[in-house]
């Protein structure tokens, strides 16, 4: 069994004990790819890895685990289509090597899983996707009935037609559409494949278990890859999102032999980041997810009563407002320092919360008359994070 750094106090045997303790029941798992991990020496896409990646997914598919695959690639796939030194700067091209790659990447991945009799079925999503609640709900429905029809979704970012994401790198090279699709399907388990054998600290050395995100944060390596767009940062803000919804995630080299088989069995691979002991409901998965539309500034005494005691945010907490949203909108809650406490669904529009800020609920309702809420954001519309 391989050694390697843990931000516990544990020995390897508990170690492996916990795990197994988080994997033993897992029955849905999201798995991301890289770019970098799905390319070979010279950059196209490696046929033959994938191949065993889908025997590997097979293999859990036959012991009732049902597996989403999230992969990058299609732009990757793309300039070598194309005969493509770089990777262009104008959108237009770029969204379409997207295109032409895409077509490519779900040709590999469809001849892989035709060696083991299963279909694939291609997802293509935007921030918007996760972001509204109706196509949220409509995109767990639609890869549970592929899962019910014995095929495996494959998903990736839509660059085709995406544009703050596909320049500003929104979703993080896949690593936060792999947790929102994780939210969507209320899986049990997120695995982050890539080149690098987990998290490594500032020495380089693996670390296996993580209970402290903050703590981990400090220790590691930040740098990003050639191909991919997304670096450890994003993995860590993956993290962040799944396992304070109570969901375990795995960092791993997907290039390890049999990773996935042997991850699965609990076996140390990669960097397990533990979940947290209470599972969030759907609903508050989502908000979770969700970009925030603005930001709530509250004092101390209010930033405390929403994170530590799950309490609503009052109008007599409110400082300011960052930001123009309306009533239903998910907002960040954060303190004057900038750091953000929680997020919920707000019950005023960003120029009511203005009005009502540092109030008392009788003075709000004397300004607002019957459209007056005793909270700006109620705690069933509320999570803490």
């Amino acid at each position: 069994m391989r050694g390697g750094k843990l931000l516990t106090l544990m020995s390897t045997g508990t170690t492996c004990e916990t795990r197994l303790k988080h994997l033993a029941g897992v029955r849905s798992v999201v798995i991301k790819l890289g770019t970098q991990l799905l390319s070979d020496s010279s950059g196209r896409l490696d046929v033959d890895f994938i191949s065993k990646i889908a025997t590997q997914v097979a293999g859990l598919w036959s012991r009732g685990v049902r597996v989403s695959i999230v992969s990058s690639g299609a732009i990757g796939a793309g300039l070598r289509e194309l005969n493509l030194s770089k990777r262009p700067t104008d959108l237009a091209k770029l969204q379409a090597t997207a295109a032409v790659g895409q077509r490519r990447l779900m040709d590999v991945w469809a001849g892989a899983f035709a060696a083991h009799a299963m279909p694939v079925g291609q997802i293509l999503l935007t921030r918007e996707d996760i972001d509204q609640r109706q196509r949220f709900l409509n995109l767990r429905n639609t890869i549970g009935a592929l899962h019910e029809m014995g095929a495996v979704p494959i998903i990736n970012e839509n660059d085709t037609v995406s544009t703050d994401e596909i320049v500003k790198i929104t979703f993080g090279d896949n690593d936060l559409l792999a947790a929102g699709v994780t939210h969507a399907l209320h899986a049990d388990l997120l695995v982050l494949l890539s080149v690098v054998d987990g998290v490594l600290d500032e020495a380089g050395n693996s670390v296996r278990l993580v209970e402290n995100l903050d703590e981990a944060q400090q220790l590691v390596r930040t740098e990003k890859s050639q191909l991919g767009k997304g670096g450890m940062n994003s993995k860590f803000a993956a993290a962040r999102q799944v396992t304070e919804a109570g969901c375990a995630l795995v960092v791993a080299n997907g290039r390890e032999e049999s990773v996935l088989t042997n991850l699965l069995a609990g076996q140390e691979v990669g960097t397990m980041f533990l979940p947290a002991l209470r599972k969030r409901s759907s609903w508050a998965r989502w908000i979770g997810s969700v970009r925030p539309e603005g930001t709530i500034i509250v004092d101390d005494g209010a930033a405390r009563a929403v994170s530590e005691k799950n309490r609503s945010l009052l109008p007599a907490g409110v400082v300011k407002v960052e930001g123009t949203f309306e009533p239903g909108a998910v907002v960040a809650v954060a303190r004057e320092d900038g750091h953000v406490v929680a997020r919920g669904l707000t019950n005023y529009s960003s120029a009511d919360v203005l009005r009502i800020a540092g109030r008392k609920t009788a003075d709000v309702r004397g300004l607002l008359g019957d459209a007056a809420y005793d909270e700006v954001v109620h705690r069933d519309n509320l999570i803490a994070g």
